[in-house]
C-alpha cells in the first residue's frame, strides 16, 4: 500500500472507529470527505473502493474473550494494583497504538486487551515479595495470533513489575529470529540486530513501539542476529543497572542455549549478587507442545529440555511459567508414558488454563476440513484438492535416492493455480503484498532440492509461453501451456474472475516468481524483508522443519504429500491457517484424501474440547479437571496411538458419554466379513422374533428406524462383531463394558437405524427379509494393499452422513437443538447444523447398521482386485450424555502393534534440535 493510501486508511479508520452506526455507505462517505485533502489527490477511485471493502471487512471482524479455568487458590490482585495506581500501562499503551496503526479491527484489540488482563491477573503478583511460582497454559489456534497475544502479555507483565522476561521460541534459528523481530517491534522498540554490528551499535534504529515513546526501552540480551551468548550478556550487564527497565531474552528451545543461560545466571549471581534471581521472572514457552514435554520412555526419565526449563524456573524466588500451544491435545495433557495423576506433571499448568477465541476472519482447520467439505459425495471441497496421481513418479514412501524425472500432474496443477491466484491478487490491488506457495513432498533434503529444480523448469516453460503467445487473441489454441493455464482457471477460479483479467497479469507473475528450497542446504534463502515495493512471489520447497519454523507470508497454495498420520503434523503444517484478507477464496491445499480425513477428525475433537473448557469455566472447574477431560476424550486414543511409544501395553480411561463412534476401518479377510454378516443376520432374526422387522420400522431419511430395541440385542451384536484392532475406538470390549454399566437405566432401550439410501445407484439387496440399498464408500488403496484393511477414505472418512444423529429425535427436540445452536456465536456464522447438537439432547442411544459397497474409485487395477464383491457390514453408535459421565471405561492399547499399524514418524532428515 503506497504512503498516501496508507495515510488515508489510517485517518478514515480513526473516523470510522468513532462512528456509532458504521455501514458501507457511511464508510464511503468518510473516504470521500477525507479524500478532499490535497495530499490524497493521486488516490484513484479504484483504490478508494478497495479501501472501502477492506474497512467493511475489518469492522465486521470480532473476537470473543475465550474461556478460563483456574485453581481453587486463585487470589485476584490485578484489579487492586490498578485501583492503587501500581500498574501504569506504559508498555501496553505503546503496543496498543502499534496494533491500531497496523489496522487491526477495534474489537480484536479490545478482546486482546481483555484476554491479556485475564492471563496477567492469574500470574503471580510481581509486587508480592514472598516466594511463589505459578504455571499456566494458553491454548490458541494455529497461526491465529498467539505471538501477538504473548507480546501484549509481555508488555503488561513489564507494566505490572516483572523485570526478567524469557521467551523460549521454536527449535530452529529462523523461528527464534522471527520471534525476536516481533518482540523488538512490539515491546523493545529498537532493532536489536544493529547492536550486533560494530558500525551501527551506537546508532540504535527506532522501530515499532519505539516510534511512540523510546524513553524506557527494555534491555535485550539477545538480538535478531544472535541467540543468547554468555560473553555478550556479560558485556550488557552494565545496562541492566537497577532494573528500572525490564530485561528480555528470546532464546531457541535448545539444550545448549538453555544450559548457557542457566550457567550464566549462576555465575552472575555469584559475581554480582542475587539481585537478578530475586527479580520476578516470566517465562513464556512458545509451542509448549514441542520439545518441552516429557518425551522420553520410562517413568523416571525426563526430556533434557523439560528438565532445564524446570531448573531455570527453580533458580528464581518468584517465577511464572506460561506455555502457549495450538492444541488441547498437547502432550502436557496426555503424555502417553505418564501413568501418574495429571496434576503431578512438572510443567502441568495447575494454576490456570485459558482458551483463546480466534477472530471471526480466521482461516483455520474447521473452515478447511469441516465447513469446507460438501455434504454430497459428487461435489468438490471448497479449498481441498486430493492427490491421486503421484504413483511411481513420487511415491509417498520413497528412498533418499529416488529419481525425480517428472512431476505429478497434480503438482503442476497446484503451481498453475498459484500463478492464477497471484495474478488475481495483483488485480485486487495486492501487488505490494507477498504471496507464497508451500511444497512439502519429501523428507529428504536432496529430493527437496531436485523438486525445486523441476518446478523452476516448469515455471520457465510457462513464462516463455506467456512471453511469446500471451498477447495473441488466439493464445489458448496457439500454446498448449496457455491452454493448460486456461484449463486450471476454468476449474479453480472462473467463478471469481474473467480469463482476460488473469491473463493480463500472468506474465509478470511468472517472470517474478522464485522457487526456493528452504532447508539446511540453503539457509537464509527466503527473505521477505528486502523485497522492495513489490511483494515476493515465492514457491517454497521444504519439509516439516520449514513448516514448523517459519511463517510463510501470504501463503495461498499448499502441496502436501507426506505419509505421516502423526498428530503433530497438523500443528507443523499449520502454516495453511491464519488470515487471508480478500484472498481467502483463492486459497487451495493439495493433499491425500486419507490425510484430510484425519485432520477433519482432529479439528472436530479440538473444537469439542475448547467448548468443554467453556462449560468448565461456568461450573468453576479446575485445570486438573480439564486435563483429565482431555486425557479421557476418545480422540486421545487416536493421538496416543500415533505418538511414539515404548513396548508393552497402555491402559487409558476413556469417556464415551455424549460421543459418536463408528467402524471406519473394517477387515477385508473373508472370515471377518462372513462373521460380521452373520452377526447382522442374528440381530435381524432376534428383532423379528420380538415383532420388529422392516414392516414395523419407520421409514426415515437415511433408512428404516426401529424404536425401543432391548439393550441385550445390541450387546449380542457387538459381542459377535469382529472388530479389527486398527479401529481403535470401536473395540467392542470397552464399548460393551460402558453399555453394560448403564444397561439397567440410561441405555436399557435403543433406537436402531438400518441404513438404506434411496439415492444410491446400488441395486436393492435382500438382507434377512429387509430390502436394503447399500451405501457406497471409497477406501484408501495403500491400507488395502499393505494391511488388508478397508479404511474408509471419503472426504470426511465417515461411514455416517451428516445429520444422521438427529434420527430418532422428536420434532420438539430437533427444533430446540437447532434454535439453541443458531443463538450461539458459533451458530450465527454457520449454515449447517453439526451432529453433536442432536447428540446433546438425545435421551436414547442410537445404533446405526451399515451395509457398505466398497467402490474402486481412486484404486489401481491391482488394488481393486482385492475388493470384496458383496457389501460389508459396519456400525456406529451415538451415545447420549450420561449422568455418570465421570465413570470411564478402560481401553488397552498394545503399543507394539500400534507401532506396526501407524509406522514410524515421517520425520525430516534435519529434525534434530539445532545445537549451533
Amino acid at each position: 500500500m503506497n504512503d498516501p493510501l496508507r495515510q488515508l486508511d489510517q485517518m478514515v479508520s480513526v473516523l470510522v472507529a468513532n462512528d456509532q452506526n458504521r455501514t458501507g455507505e457511511s464508510i464511503r462517505e468518510r473516504i470521500e470527505q477525507t479524500r478532499a485533502i490535497p495530499i490524497f489527490e493521486d488516490v484513484s477511485d479504484e483504490q478508494c473502493e478497495q479501501l472501502a471493502r477492506e474497512l467493511e471487512e475489518r469492522i465486521g471482524i470480532s473476537m470473543g474473550f475465550g474461556a478460563v479455568v483456574t485453581s481453587k487458590d486463585f487470589k485476584p490482585w490485578l484489579e487492586d494494583a490498578k485501583a492503587n495506581e501500581l500498574f501504569e500501562p506504559y508498555y501496553w499503551d505503546r503496543y496498543k497504538k502499534l496494533l491500531q496503526d497496523k489496522r487491526l479491527p477495534g474489537d480484536v484489540i479490545t478482546s486482546t486487551d481483555e484476554v491479556t488482563d485475564r492471563i496477567l491477573g492469574r500470574m503471580g503478583n510481581p509486587r508480592d515479595e514472598k516466594a511463589w511460582d505459578r504455571k499456566g497454559m494458553v491454548v490458541g489456534n494455529v497461526q491465529s495470533g498467539k505471538t501477538a497475544n504473548y507480546t501484549g502479555l509481555v508488555c503488561k507483565a513489564a507494566d505490572a513489575g516483572y523485570r526478567l522476561i524469557v521467551v523460549i521460541a521454536g527449535i530452529h534459528n529462523n523461528l527464534r529470529n522471527q520471534t525476536q523481530a516481533r518482540i523488538d517491534e512490539g515491546f523493545i522498540g529498537r532493532d536489536t540486530g544493529r547492536l550486533e554490528q560494530r558500525d551501527t551499535r551506537d546508532k540504535p534504529k527506532i522501530i515499532g513501539v519505539g516510534r511512540y515513546d523510546a524513553r524506557k526501552a527494555p534491555v535485550s540480551l539477545t538480538t535478531t542476529l544472535r541467540d543468547f551468548n554468555k560473553a555478550t550478556a556479560t558485556t550488557n550487564t552494565s545496562q541492566i543497572g537497577s532494573y528500572a527497565v525490564p530485561v528480555v531474552l528470546v532464546i531457541k528451545k535448545n539444550y545448549r542455549t538453555l544450559s548457557n543461560l542457566i550457567d550464566w545466571l549462576k555465575e552472575h549471581s555469584a559475581r554480582e549478587g542475587t539481585e537478578m534471581v530475586d527479580q520476578p521472572m516470566l517465562l513464556i514457552d512458545d509451542e509448549a507442545d514441542n520439545a518441552s514435554i516429557n518425551i522420553q520412555y520410562g517413568r523416571d526419565e525426563i526430556s533434557r529440555i523439560n528438565g532445564q526449563i524446570r531448573d531455570l524456573l527453580g533458580m528464581f524466588q518468584r517465577s511464572c511459567y506460561v506455555g502457549y500451544t495450538a492444541t488441547p491435545f498437547a502432550n502436557i495433557f496426555i503424555d502417553p508414558d505418564a501413568d501418574e495423576d495429571v496434576e503431578n506433571e512438572d510443567l502441568f499448568p495447575r494454576h490456570f488454563i485459558i482458551g483463546l477465541d480466534a477472530p471471526s476472519n480466521y482461516f483455520g482447520a474447521r473452515k478447511v476440513f469441516i465447513d469446507g467439505l460438501p455434504d454430497e459425495e459428487d461435489e468438490r471441497p471448497e479449498y481441498l484438492r486430493f492427490i491421486e496421481d503421484n504413483g511411481d513418479l513420487l511415491p509417498v514412501k520413497h528412498k533418499i535416492d529416488h529419481p525425480i524425472t517428472e512431476l505429478p500432474e497434480s503438482m503442476k496443477e497446484a503451481l498453475r493455480a498459484f500463478l492464477m491466484a497471484r495474478a488475481l491478487r495483483n488485480a485486487r490491488g495486492q501487488k505490494g503484498q507477498h504471496a507464497s506457495m508451500l511444497v512439502n513432498a519429501s523428507r529428504f533434503t536432496g529430493i527437496q532440492n531436485t523438486l525445486k529444480l523441476r518446478l523452476h523448469e516448469i515455471l520457465k516453460v510457462y513464462e516463455n509461453a506467456l512471453r511469446v503467445n500471451g498477447s495473441r487473441s488466439d493464445a489458448i489454441t496457439a500454446s498448449p501451456e496457455i491452454a493448460e493455464l486456461h484449463e486450471t482457471w476454468e476449474a479453480e477460479y472462473s467463478s471469481v474472475s474473467a480469463w482476460d483479467e488473469v491473463l493480463a497479469n500472468l506474465l509478470g507473475v511468472a517472470a517474478s516468481a522464485q522457487v526456493i528450497a528452504v532447508n539446511s542446504s540453503s539457509p537464509g534463502s527466503l527473505d521477505y524483508e528486502n523485497s522492495g515495493d513489490t511483494g515476493l512471489t515465492v514457491i517454497a520447497v521444504g519439509g516439516f522443519s520449514l513448516s514448523r519454523g517459519l511463517t510463510l507470508e501470504g501463503l495461498t497454495v499448499s502441496y502436501f504429500l507426506r505419509n505421516s498420520m502423526m498428530y503433530d503434523t497438523l500443528m507443523q503444517m499449520g502454516r495453511w491457517f491464519g488470515y487471508r484478507t480478500n484472498y481467502e477464496d483463492l486459497c487451495r491445499i493439495w493433499m491425500p484424501e486419507e490425510a484430510s480425513s484425519w485432520y477433519a477428525h482432529i479439528a472436530e475433537a479440538t473444537d469439542e474440547l475448547l467448548r468443554e473448557l467453556k462449560r468448565m469455566e461456568q461450573s468453576n472447574a479446575t485445570p486438573e479437571e480439564f486435563g483429565l477431560a482431555v486425557r479421557s476424550h476418545p480422540s486421545a486414543l487416536m493421538v496416543t496411538a500415533r505418538n511414539k511409544m515404548g513396548s508393552g501395553e497402555k491402559h487409558l480411561l476413556v469417556g464415551l458419554s455424549n460421543n459418536f463412534i463408528e467402524t471406519t476401518k473394517l477387515g477385508n479377510d473373508e472370515g471377518i466379513r462372513r462373521r460380521n454378516r452373520e452377526a447382522q443376520t442374528r440381530l435381524l432374526e432376534a428383532l423379528r422374533r420380538i415383532g420388529k422387522d422392516q414392516g414395523s420400522a419407520e421409514e426415515v431419511s437415511g433408512g428404516y428406524l426401529l424404536s425401543h430395541v432391548p439393550v441385550e440385542l445390541v450387546d449380542s451384536f457387538l459381542r459377535d462383531f469382529d472388530n479389527v484392532r486398527e479401529s481403535i475406538l470401536t473395540d467392542t470390549r470397552p464399548v460393551r463394558d460402558y453399555i453394560r454399566k448403564r444397561s439397567a437405566d440410561e441405555l436399557a432401550e435403543w433406537n436402531l437405524l438400518v441404513v438404506s439410501t434411496s439415492q444410491s445407484p446400488e441395486p436393492v439387496q435382500d438382507i434377512e427379509g429387509w430390502q436394503i440399498k447399500p451405501v457406497r464408500r471409497k477406501i484408501g488403496g495403500s491400507s488395502l494393499e499393505e494391511s488388508g484393511l478397508l479404511a474408509i477414505s471419503d472426504k470426511k472418512a465417515r461411514l455416517a452422513s451428516r445429520g444422521v444423529e438427529r434420527t430418532g429425535l422428536t420434532d420438539q427436540q430437533r427444533e430446540k437443538a437447532e434454535q439453541d445452536y443458531r443463538a450461539s456465536s458459533e451458530g450465527k456464522a454457520k449454515s449447517n447444523f453439526p451432529d453433536r447438537i442432536y447428540r446433546e439432547v438425545r435421551k436414547r442411544p442410537l445404533l446405526i447398521l451399515f451395509n457398505i459397497r466398497i467402490t474402486d474409485d481412486g484404486l489401481t487395477e491391482k488394488q481393486a482386485a482385492f475388493l470384496p464383491t458383496e457389501p460389508v457390514v459396519g456400525w456406529g453408535i451415538s451415545f447420549p450424555p450420561s449422568t455418570n459421565a465421570d465413570k470411564k471405561v478402560e481401553y488397552i492399547l498394545n503399543t507394539t502393534k500400534l507401532q506396526e499399524m501407524f509406522g514410524d514418524p515421517d520425520d525430516d532428515e534435519e529434525t534434530e534440535l539445532e545445537d549451533d
